[in-house]
């Protein structure tokens, strides 16, 4: 296997967990909202970690990075969730080089979501990096990478129908809906939580049931009446909340609370009610399952469209894999090209010092001197002799190493000039199987 050095002493890993493995209680403790992913990445940025990029959805939360052992990320982890690291080792994968750039594709195409061709998961790819970015845990590589699996995305999603239809939770709950009720379009529908999830659940509603009876609460009422102006929906305060629950046939919350926001007492007795949980973690009081004629339903329920729907999107996963692997090549060409980097800066800088030694010399012996053009002659032949070798270990990757080392030696360079990641793609650390 290829070894890649960028930054010295350090692996490029990916730890996490996600709903393969770990159920909803679970996840929501190690779930991490926008305070805490800033103040873990900047916990990163204080312990030498400066390339670090955290993901944290309803199904997953992974950290990518740079460190000497992946337990410096789970340790990140760990310290801003409620989760622990004895939790964490009994659901979580470890994955490291290859394997983790590997993992970031598959996470970012749709073909490791819960819902196989989910594509919302590459939107928190771009905002995490953002976040990483202006916390400055975002450098040249994580750039490069996440680049390269935002294109793979696009190319998967305009090239194949593995996205075909919608492929969201939002989605899936209201497929729900329609295979479990009788004429839905005349059901009173209570949304509670205005959110992402329950902003797309909403247009999914309307699009898809027929029902204009739907009535929205949310904490911040603003929120909910924003988008009830746009489908001329009712919007009511979350001080009636439970009034709304007594009407509703259908109550579907999709609120970001850390504890239960729909408790036992609010649900009236001897009522039929469907209630679809779909947050991380529950925020529905799990003892309301056992009301008689309520049916509770979290968004694990939700995880399939129907067989037939997933059986034809599951014949589009070597189309995609092949668009990955196509992109992933690009990436390892230009990933391939980094160690040869600092190499060659210090062979520009050998180069450039045995100029300027050589001008002063003949500056000394030659009247009338030109040293502006002494200095552009001198340059370019020094881009030339650079360019050439670097030529030489693209075109040569295989005797690269070799190649580096004796123009180390010959040039007498200091080993230790530039930084180096090792990027090591053999035996991956797994703490379970994908």
């Amino acid at each position: 296997m290829e070894n890649y050095n960028l930054n010295r002493g350090k692996y490029f890993y990916v730890v996490g967990l996600s709903y393969k493995k770990a159920d909803a209680e679970i996840r929501g403790k190690f779930s991490l909202d926008e305070e805490r992913k800033t103040v873990l990445l900047q916990q990163a940025k204080e312990e030498g970690l400066d390339e670090t990029l955290v993901i944290s959805t309803c199904n997953r939360t992974e950290i990518y990075g740079f460190a000497q052992h992946p337990f410096q990320l789970i340790k990140l982890l760990c310290d801003n969730s409620s989760g622990s690291v004895e939790e964490f080792q009994q659901v979580a994968y470890v994955y490291k080089g290859n394997e983790a750039i590997t993992h970031m594709y598959r996470v970012g195409t749709g073909l490791d979501s819960q819902i196989l061709g989910d594509f919302e998961i590459i939107a928190q790819i771009k905002k995490s990096f953002v976040l990483s970015r202006k916390y400055g845990t975002a450098n040249a590589f994580l750039e490069r990478l996440c680049n390269s699996v935002i294109q793979a995305s696009k190319r998967i999603k305009n090239e194949t129908d593995l996205s075909s239809g919608a492929t969201s939770v939002s989605f899936a709950s209201v497929q729900y809906i329609l295979n479990h009720v009788k004429n839905v379009s005349e059901k009173n529908i209570l949304l509670f939580g205005t959110g992402k999830i329950g902003r797309n659940t909403c247009e999914n509603l309307i699009k898809h049931t027929g029902n204009d009876h739907i009535t929205l609460i949310n904490r911040t009422k603003g929120k909910a009446e924003k988008i009830a102006g746009k489908f001329n929906l009712s919007v009511r305060d979350l001080s009636e909340l439970s009034s709304e629950i007594e009407k509703c046939d259908i109550l579907i919350v999709a609120t970001g609370a850390q504890s239960p926001t729909v408790s036992a007492d609010l649900i009236p007795a001897g009522k039929e009610m469907l209630i679809l949980d779909l947050s991380v973690p529950k925020n529905v009081d799990d003892t309301i399952a056992d009301t008689k004629h309520v049916t509770l339903v979290h968004l694990d329920h939700l995880s399939r469209m129907t067989d037939q729907a997933l059986e034809r999107r599951k014949t589009f996963i070597p189309q995609a894999e092949n668009i990955i692997d196509e992109v992933k090549n690009e990436f390892t060409e230009w990933l391939g090209t980094r160690k040869f980097a600092p190499t060659i800066k210090a062979l520009k800088k050998k180069l450039k010092s045995l100029k300027d030694a050589e001008l002063d010399f003949q500056r000394k012996k030659i009247n009338g001197f030109n040293d502006e053009q002494a200095e552009i002659i001198g340059n370019r032949i020094i881009q030339k002799i650079t360019t050439h070798f670097a030529n030489h270990l693209k075109e040569n990757n295989a005797s690269a190493d070799e190649s580096l080392e004796l123009i180390k030696k010959v040039f007498q360079l200091d080993n230790h000039n530039g930084s180096s990641v090792s990027l090591l793609s053999d035996n991956t650390s797994k703490t379970s199987s994908r």
